[in-house]
């Protein structure tokens, strides 16, 4: 029953509205617009002002017409960059982006397939669930916008993320936590001519650290990384500031911890060793989460799937999202499929049956 010209019309239309992280106001308006066409009430809290974006989350509570229980669905209104003046293509059984930008599948193509069983359920008139929808802004850079969703004003102990790869039967049932490290290295400043043994490089100090440190794959369950190596200065002068910019994830609490306190301590013995200071703060982004593969909010999803005819997968993921934070506050989210392919990349690219899929998908669960 799903409109798949519809479906990949408004898709289209979505991406061509920029929303890099923090610029979310024009596609949470048309989101809020398409949500009022359908009847119904949308609304949004001022998670913006807390996380200097001009958007705020989106929600929307729909009254269920059959005795199922109520059901979060939910996705992202944010990209990442490059995300400005994309134009969408389509190139068989792609949609693509021309140009030097993303395509922003990563999250429209969640947000519009939710928006089309919406559509599809009201022109039918159909008997339906009680839904509660969110979107959220700033998820790209630590799942900040969920953060400040008004939970107590949900009632769904269970719930659907559309924030990954692939099908929708490609059930994420673990996820990794998240912590970022911003590290000041400081030395002492000194003519690098003159007298360079008067001073004390940071660059030098920042660089024995990060070669000490264990770094991208770890193990099966964790991953870090260097995202910033900044310092600028002058050749004649010994180096007096350099900031970093790392990341951890693991599935592991444990491993996690571990590797945090392995990446600080390497910058702090490099500091001591030539008499640098380190001042650093630590951010906990996000916690992981592991789902029961038995439990019955799983084996629903798995005969949607099976209904649909589609081979489910039960995955863990490298990469944190909404899911993680809604399971902390109590509501089961599983975060499936959407059909995105090479997402965070110029070369991004959005499968159109996994997409629809993915529409038909939220659809059933709405319905069911």
């Amino acid at each position: 029953m799903i409109n798949k010209e519809r479906l990949i019309n408004t898709f289209m239309e979505y991406v061509k509205i920029d929303s890099e992280t923090k610029n979310e106001k024009a596609i949470s308006e048309r989101i809020i617009n398409d949500l009022k066409n359908l009847g119904y009430e949308p609304y949004t809290d001022e998670s913006g002002k807390k996380l200097n974006s001009n958007g705020n989350n989106v929600y929307c509570f729909i009254p269920g017409t059959n005795q199922s229980e109520a059901m979060l669905f939910s996705a992202h209104m944010d990209t990442v960059t490059p995300g400005n003046g994309i134009v969408p293509y389509i190139d068989g059984d792609y949609i693509k982006s021309k140009g030097d930008t993303i395509l922003g599948g990563d999250d429209k193509a969640g947000i519009t397939a939710i928006i089309e069983a919406l559509r599809t359920i009201k022109e039918n008139n159909l008997p339906h669930r009680p839904i509660e929808i969110v979107f959220t802004i700033c998820e790209e850079g630590g799942v900040n916008g969920v953060k400040e969703v008004e939970f107590s004003k949900l009632t769904a102990k269970k719930g659907i993320v559309l924030d990954s790869g692939g099908s929708p039967s490609q059930i994420i049932i673990e996820a990794p936590g998240q912590t970022r490290i911003f590290a000041d290295i400081i030395g002492k400043p000194s003519h690098a001519g003159a007298s360079p043994e008067k001073g004390v490089s940071a660059i030098m100090v920042a660089a024995e650290a990060v070669t000490n440190m264990n770094l991208l794959r770890i193990d099966s369950e964790t991953t870090a990384n260097i995202g910033t190596f900044k310092a600028i200065g002058a050749t004649n002068i010994v180096s007096p500031l350099v900031e970093i910019v790392a990341e951890a994830r693991s599935r592991s609490t444990e491993k996690l911890k571990s590797q945090t306190d392995h990446m600080i301590k390497c910058l702090q013995d490099a500091c001591d060793k030539y008499g640098a200071k380190l001042e650093y703060n630590i951010e906990y982004c996000y916690f992981s989460y592991v789902l029961d593969t038995e439990d019955e909010h799983i084996k629903q999803i798995e005969s949607v799937c099976e209904k649909l005819g589609l081979e489910v997968e039960k995955i863990p993921s490298g990469g944190g999202s909404d899911a993680n934070v809604f399971n902390l506050n109590g509501i089961k989210a599983v975060n499936v499929g959407a059909g995105m392919e090479l997402a965070h990349t110029t070369d991004e690219q959005l499968n159109i049956n996994d997409f629809i899929n993915a529409s038909k998908f939220v659809f059933e669960l709405m319905t069911i």
